[in-house]
């Protein structure tokens, strides 16, 4: 009797995966925590989502790209969280095939998270190196049609991550939710979806970095030294990218652990667990870096909290 109580599915005894062997502590702390940072990365995020597409003022272009950042961010803390703090704690009772959507709708999100890094990256390059050019070359439309073929595309290259999980799925036993893909498409994976947009950032902000030290010291020596761009970039322009630069390395830094865990195929309970609060500190720690860096952010928060949101006309309010 106690060997069919450890099973998921006592039912199944030959094909039943085994409870996870937690004490009744371990799990009510996870539970705790990570519903903990669920609920902050959904709120946090949803507040992001809500000021820029509520407020009139906020819809610029290099606001959109944080709002689909903001969109990625906010199904990690729906989707993503709760279903591996389920993973982690319990028994998987949902089915092959929602495990499998699950696994794609994973996939979906990490992707365009990596995809909009990019594009937020690729816009303070423009903003800072060629600031007369910008407002040519940066316009809403076409940010929105970058940001529709991103996710675009994250949607069509995640079928082709986890096409062969349906058929490889019944493999695993019941009560267990695991995606077998072979190791030659996570390398692949890595480069597509980190090594190469990574080296694609870092080679544009040290660019940003150059000029934004050359024009610090232009400004130092009260000279009209020759530049590579045309003008110096606003001082609200560099601002910008120094808060942006500070996204991207706390992005890069939270994926790290889970490329190479990934790659290592290391899928211990301790190492899944720490990856996992890792990766989430990167999706509610975003918003945050919003709150500290961008007034317009902390208006839109008191707005929203004290429902003056609510009130006729308040889509037009001077939020900048």
């Amino acid at each position: 009797m106690s060997d069919k109580d450890d099973l998921c599915f006592p039912q199944h005894l030959n094909m039943s995966c085994k409870k996870p062997r937690l004490s009744g502590v371990t799990v009510l702390f996870l539970q705790f925590l990570l519903t903990l940072t669920s609920i902050l990365t959904v709120v946090l995020n949803l507040l992001v989502i809500i000021s820029v597409t509520h407020y009139r003022q906020l819809h610029r272009a290099n606001n959109f790209r944080l709002l689909s950042l903001a969109v990625a961010d906010f199904l990690i803390g729906l989707v993503f969280i709760p279903g591996e703090m389920l993973k982690l704690t319990t028994c998987w009772f949902f089915g092959d095939l929602m495990c499998l959507l699950y696994s794609y709708i994973l996939v979906v999100i990490i992707c365009a998270s990596v995809g909009n890094i990019v594009l937020i990256s690729v816009d303070r390059y423009v903003a800072i190196c060629y600031p007369l050019q910008y407002r040519r070359r940066i316009t809403i439309s076409k940010v929105r049609v970058c940001i529709s073929v991103c996710w675009f595309y994250s949607a069509f290259y995640s079928m082709f991550f986890v096409k062969d999980g349906l058929s490889q799925i019944s493999a695993s036993c019941y009560g267990e939710c695991l995606i077998f893909i072979a190791y030659s498409a996570i390398v692949v994976d890595l480069f597509l979806t980190f090594l190469i947009p990574i080296s694609v950032t870092t080679l544009m902000y040290i660019r940003v970095f150059l000029v934004v030290v050359f024009q610090a010291r232009a400004i130092r020596s009260h000279t009209a030294a020759p530049q590579q761009g045309p003008v110096t970039a606003k001082k609200s322009e560099l601002k910008a990218a120094r808060t942006i630069g500070l996204i991207v390395l706390v992005f890069f830094m939270c994926f790290c652990p889970f490329y190479c865990a990934s790659l290592a195929g290391d899928i211990s309970f301790n190492t899944s667990i720490t990856v996992l609060c890792i990766f989430c500190i990167n999706s509610c720690f975003n918003p945050i870096i919003y709150a500290i860096f961008y007034p317009w952010f902390r208006k839109a928060i008191k707005q929203i909290v004290t429902l003056n949101i609510l009130q006729p006309g308040s889509s037009k309010a001077n939020i900048l």
